[in-house]
């Protein structure tokens, strides 16, 4: 991957830091890349973690919790209604242009947005219909904020499409800062100014301005996009293949789902059980946590579309050595960042307000199942990439089913802690899994340690 790094010199932390990043191999490429997505990423959280301290204190307990429990929906939902072809889109621009497809490769740069648009407005439609008929059992307070989400969900769908059209093509800035910096800094903004103007901040208020900040970013993604995508793709005639489009994403939207119902169980069970306020202190814990999966979203969206297009070329040992560069580079960073963030929890808790800080033994519980997930790197999108992803979905669903179960008979009792416990054992098991998975169908043994890490088992 990175041969020339062996008789690199001894140098300083900053020259050593360069030479890490110089170069045009792929695995300074890759660290670049993913050096880039973190960034965003932390930057994001940074945003986010303001705007929720900020929430949380301008809102007040319930009306935050209920807050969360919308935008959690709309993050589940949202993330679910492109139908896998924001991660699908990874495997099939990379295929097209190896294979020379243009006309094809055209329709799918615009059917799929048109696609994704379409449907996630006929959905929200119907979502909006069963919250009106669900109205006289949800609190009355939670009725227009369910509305709003429902709003921001079209907008939600195509900014996640598009960034995968733009990792596709390595554009990661492109593809991320508007989701992840310009979405967060809009709320922001939104919120203050209403803060400031004397309007009651409440549930409502702060969903307004978030469908507002998804719409505005969304748009302005996709005027940046098209831009790009005309001075890098030659105009001509445009096929479209939406069979075989589908057939390629609905199994990664099995895994996709699955793995998203597996991240939010815990935040939409705890709020069926335990007051708003507890359910706000929870979430607190998992954003002062999100630093841990940030590496491993780093990552997995770097080295997708390379998994699939050395696949095409069935160039193995370049596969195996690749994947084994981002095991290593997915488990060391994610357990430094936890040690981290565990030594800093309370007063990060605290930023939230004095009441939060007693989420701080929930945070050991929750970073468990963080770290025994890095140790396996992105093999899920290595499954995806390769063929694999029903076997990758079974390995979810089962995964889900059993949080969802644990949730339910923990949660009642312990709270956060119950939830919390449930998330990181679905982990270990869904890890277990996916390292058996791997090794048996793809001959990999996926782990960060030793020389023979990610290499054949049977070499």
């Amino acid at each position: 991957m990175d041969a020339q790094s062996a008789t690199v010199p001894p140098a300083g932390v900053m020259t050593r830091l360069r030479s890490m990043l110089a170069g045009s191999s792929e695995a300074s490429l890759t660290r670049r890349l993913a050096g880039t997505i973190f960034v965003i990423r932390v930057i994001s959280a940074a945003l986010a973690y303001v705007s929720q301290i900020l929430l949380a204190r301008w809102m007040g307990g319930s009306d935050y919790g209920v807050y969360v429990y919308v935008w959690t929906w709309v993050l589940l939902l949202g993330s679910m209604m492109d139908f896998g072809i924001s991660t699908s889109a990874q495997k099939i621009i990379p295929e097209y242009r190896a294979a020379g497809e243009h006309a094809l490769l055209r329709g799918f740069l615009s059917g799929s947005r048109w696609l994704t648009l379409v449907v996630s407005a006929l959905v929200s439609l119907l979502l909006a219909g069963v919250v009106k008929l669900l109205s006289p059992w949800i609190e009355a307070g939670e009725i227009v904020p369910l509305y709003i989400g429902c709003l921001t969900l079209p907008a939600f769908v195509v900014a996640n499409t598009q960034d995968g059209i733009a990792r596709s093509y390595d554009w990661m800035r492109l593809g991320l800062m508007p989701q992840f910096i310009v979405r967060q800094s809009l709320i922001i903004g939104f919120t203050a100014g209403a803060f400031a103007l004397g309007f009651h901040l409440g549930a409502t208020a702060a969903m307004l301005a978030s469908a507002a900040a998804v719409w505005i970013a969304m748009i302005g993604q996709m005027t940046v996009l098209n831009r790009r995508l005309g001075g890098n793709v030659e105009s001509g005639p445009k096929a479209y293949d939406f069979h075989g489009w589908l057939a390629i994403s609905l199994p990664i939207l099995l895994v996709e789902g699955f793995y998203l119902l597996l991240s939010y169980t815990d935040v939409l069970v705890l709020q069926q059980f335990r007051p708003s306020e507890e359910v706000g202190v929870y979430f607190a814990v998992v954003k002062t946590l999100a630093l841990v999966s940030f590496i491993h979203y780093a990552m997995s969206a770097t080295t997708a579309h390379r998994f699939a297009e050395y696949h095409a070329l069935g160039d193995k040992p370049r596969l195996a050595a690749y994947v084994a560069y981002a095991i290593k580079w997915t488990f060391w960073p994610s357990l430094a960042a936890t040690v981290l963030l565990l030594a800093f929890g309370k007063p990060l808790l605290w930023l939230f307000g004095p009441q939060f800080v007693v989420g701080y033994d929930i945070m050991f519980i929750a970073a468990i199942g963080l770290v025994v997930r890095s140790a396996i790197g992105p093999v899920e999108r290595l499954l995806n990439m390769l063929g694999h992803q029903h076997i990758c979905a079974l390995a979810y669903a089962l995964s889900f089913v059993m949080n969802v179960a644990l949730c339910v008979a923990l949660v009642p009792r312990f709270g956060g802690h119950g939830a919390a416990a449930a998330t990181s054992i679905s982990l270990v098991f869904e890890t277990v899994l996916l390292f058996w998975i791997v090794r048996q169908r793809l001959g990999l043994n996926v782990l960060p340690f030793g020389k023979g890490a990610a290499q054949r088992a049977d070499s």
